[in-house]
């Protein structure tokens, strides 16, 4: 994988997405102490950046392909819905019994079909593949795959072309396809990352120096509790994120109240963990006056009021 292949996909995918905002903030700029710069991916259709990754690789596909499948608890779902919606492919969603209603509903609002398994990824896994024998469908994993990488780092590309002089960027992790695809279109742009410290499997394996698999994974950040990274992403991860910042859940929440009450911006809480992380202590030692932080997405459960 390499830049051309962010730049070939952002070609694909531009007459299917949307170039989302870079939006500012003088208030986390003074609690940052530096200029931030956010990403805005929960404009994205379907609500975050999965989008991008989705379609690049659902308009790869050749004709005549009889349908695609995948698991996701949700945001990856709903993309993956949406491109193949928009291509004319039958798709499968595979969501634990214990996904969102919401996300649900938006899966099948946009036409694909949902099959319940329980929650854990050999579960998830082996549904999939029980649908793959049935219909011949493709399995497109949610973050390690070469399509999916490439299409995730055009959001990168965006941030680069409206602020280029940035001295650094942050994205969250969870299987690490986000980050992956920043790294290979930030060029020079120093990369960091920022997890769950309940869910801080990058973080071990960066320390660790090879790919640590959690056992359980627990957050308020849902669309990061990845419990390992991917093949595919886990070496561009070692090799070109210089830190991975974990943020603990009142960090989370705090960062996710602040961006809602100042910026009025409506993120999840996965969204919220690179500005969690930007705003902690351990952040501040980074020496970068400019920094880009990717707002991952905003499908989140409102409650009732």
């Amino acid at each position: 994988m390499t830049h051309a292949a962010i730049v070939e996909a952002a070609a694909r995918i531009a007459p299917f997405v949307r170039r989302t905002p870079v939006l500012t903030s003088r208030t986390l700029d003074a609690l940052a102490g530096r200029a931030v710069y956010f990403k805005a991916e929960l404009f994205q259709i379907t609500g975050s950046f999965k989008y991008r990754g989705a379609t690049n690789a659902v308009q790869k596909l050749p004709a005549g392909t009889r349908g695609v499948v995948t698991h996701s608890s949700g945001n990856h779902g709903q993309a993956l819905a949406k491109a193949a919606q928009i291509r004319g492919i039958p798709a499968t969603i595979v969501m634990p019994a214990t996904a969102s209603a919401v996300k649900k509903a938006a899966v099948l609002g946009y036409g694909a079909a949902v099959v319940e398994c329980g929650a854990s990824l050999p579960e998830r896994e082996a549904a999939v593949r029980s649908i793959q024998d049935k219909t011949g469908a493709l399995a497109i994993p949610p973050f390690d795959h070469e399509d999916v990488i490439a299409g995730q780092g055009t959001a990168a590309l965006e941030l680069l072309e409206e602020i280029p002089d940035l001295d650094a960027i942050v994205a969250p992790v969870g299987g690490g396809g986000l980050i992956s695809g920043f790294c290979l279109a930030a060029g020079s742009v120093r990369v960091f990352g920022a997890e769950p410290a309940g869910a801080d499997d990058a973080a071990r394996s960066k320390a660790a120096g090879e790919r640590v698999r959690l056992e359980k994974t627990s957050s308020i950040a849902d669309g990061l509790l990845a419990n390992y990274l991917g093949e595919l992403t886990w070496p561009i991860i070692r090799d070109r994120v210089e830190q991975i910042f974990t943020v603990s859940e009142d960090e989370i929440r705090a960062a996710l109240t602040l961006v809602w009450e100042r910026m009025k911006v409506l993120i999840e809480p996965s969204a919220a963990v690179g500005v969690a992380a930007v705003l902690s202590e351990p952040f501040r030692a980074v020496k970068a006056d400019r920094i880009g932080v990717v707002l991952c997405g905003g499908n989140v459960t409102l409650p009732a009021i």
